[in-house]
């Protein structure tokens, strides 16, 4: 199972911790991350140097579990399209699953709703833009796709208020943490069968779109940046060094004696592999 579970206290800026594994010779990062609960991206760029397809025999890869969690409020689910992730919080835990969200044609929407409805073995019935397209393509789709393994939304799926969209699960899992999906968001089987059983109709679900997370735990800095890429532009990073200076420039508004260790920020935003890094301290004030 894909999905993990981490306890959570309500005042936690930071859950989980990076774990590595060694590789079989048939191993891909596809099959690591349906085992170890990561999307197909952010192994991709937690192991820039390692080949996807043919990790080879033996060789060590990093499994980035740890997590500065998104913005509050952190009640009910809350998915972040910026790292392909989604955290559903209970009390006294936090579970978290990788996802697959909408592509930039036919994006995730940035909203705050709810859940509706549980689907249990869901029909599909494509939307007209969707038909269209497929027969433009020579390739027509049926009114209606019933339960089964050509059917995409999977075993299971969860009604958002949002209109037309789910949480659902999928007949194609290499699409986990990856842009895919026609605004949906995508889970894999296993995963959304756990999570249809525990979270309830009304269950609040925030969708929110955040490649700079910033967090302060235990008096140290943390910053975590999501390249959204395998390869990043210039200005890719020009966008994501601006973020990461707008959130410390909000991190020093809300705690005072922040000191950020430019070396480690610059290294930070040069990564950008979803890694949180140490980039500063909170330092009593008393004591300067």
């Amino acid at each position: 199972m894909a999905a993990r579970e981490l306890s959570y206290n309500g005042s936690d800026r930071i859950v989980g911790e990076l774990q590595w594994v060694a590789t079989r010779y048939e191993d891909t990062f596809a099959d690591l991350g349906e085992i170890h609960g990561l999307g197909f991206l952010e192994m991709v760029r937690a192991n820039p140097d390692v080949d996807p397809w043919l990790p080879g025999e033996g060789t060590l890869v990093q499994l980035p579990h740890k997590h500065v969690l998104p913005s509050e409020p952190h009640d009910g689910i809350v998915i972040n399209l910026s790292e392909y992730r989604l955290y559903h919080f209970q009390e006294g835990r936090v579970t978290t699953y990788p996802v697959g969200i909408g592509t930039s044609t036919n994006p995730s929407p940035l909203t705050e709703t709810e859940i509706t409805m549980r689907l249990e073995s869901p029909a599909w019935y494509p939307p007209e833009s969707i038909r269209t397209k497929a027969e433009e393509e020579g390739d027509p789709l049926p009114r209606m796709i019933p339960p089964g393994p050509a059917n995409p939304l999977g075993p299971y799926a969860l009604q958002l208020a949002e209109r037309g969209y789910l949480i659902h699960g999928t007949n194609r899992r290499f699409g986990i943490g990856q842009q895919v999906s026609h605004g949906c968001i995508r889970m894999y089987n296993d995963d959304i069968g756990k999570l249809i059983w525990e979270a309830e109709k009304g269950t609040t679900v925030r969708i929110v779109e955040e490649p700079v997370k910033v967090a302060v735990q235990d008096n140290v800095v943390w910053l975590q940046i999501h390249g959204q890429r395998e390869e990043l532009t210039s200005s890719d990073r020009d966008e994501l060094w601006r973020k990461a200076e707008d959130q410390i420039a909000e991190l020093r508004d809300r705690h005072d004696g922040i000191e950020i260790n430019r070396a480690q920020l610059d290294e930070a935003v040069e990564a950008a592999d979803g890694i949180p890094r140490r980039v500063g301290e909170k330092v009593s004030l008393d004591a300067v």
